[in-house]
């Protein structure tokens, strides 16, 4: 049996995002994220207890999340945090940043394949992510919700930080989830 993972918003916008980067740094926060550094401080802390984020050494320049010292530390994404997003990880490299000492491999793993997800929200997310984005319709027909509702629940989904991008294939409205990074 799987274990569901409750995340918070913040906590999941901070993870898609550090999925989505080639080296999975949890910093800088995306611009979406409107909270106040003191909530994302507290989700990363939280994150890191719980084990789906990491810190790691990091070179200079890197993006800090607190210094030892003269050694800068940045926060990474783990395979917990990746399993807890639904994203299969694959080797990448992750320059810049010295993770051995943290028991985390030199390389950071990561890649966009989701698992089945467990509520219609992550659902949404998942589909939403796919290069060819998904309509209305799509959206309609995967999760039984009424067309208004959907949009609102998209409208919902900005207002929790993802960038949610809307364009056009041939004559529909196709939604899009802005890739951060």
């Amino acid at each position: 049996m799987t274990k569901i993972i409750r995340l918070t918003d913040i906590q999941l916008v901070l993870l898609s995002t550090a999925a989505a980067r080639h080296n999975g740094s949890l910093l800088p926060p995306p611009d979406t994220l409107g909270d106040g550094p003191a909530r994302i401080r507290k989700a990363v802390e939280q994150l890191i207890r719980r084990g789906l984020a990491a810190e790691a050494q990091l070179a200079p320049g890197g993006d800090v999340w607190r210094t030892d010292g003269d050694q800068a530390i940045g926060v990474i994404i783990t395979d917990e945090g990746r399993a807890a997003i639904h994203v299969e990880p694959q080797t990448l490299e992750a320059p810049g940043q010295d993770t051995e000492s943290l028991g985390v491999p030199d390389a950071i793993e990561t890649r966009a394949a989701p698992l089945p997800p467990h509520t219609k929200t992550a659902h949404v997310l998942t589909m939403l992510r796919r290069d060819e984005g998904a309509t209305l319709a799509d959206l309609v027909a995967a999760t039984g919700w009424l067309s208004h509702t959907t949009r609102a629940a998209l409208t919902g989904l900005r207002k929790k930080g993802h960038a949610i991008e809307r364009g056009k294939r041939d004559d529909v409205t196709v939604y899009h989830l802005k890739q951060e990074g």
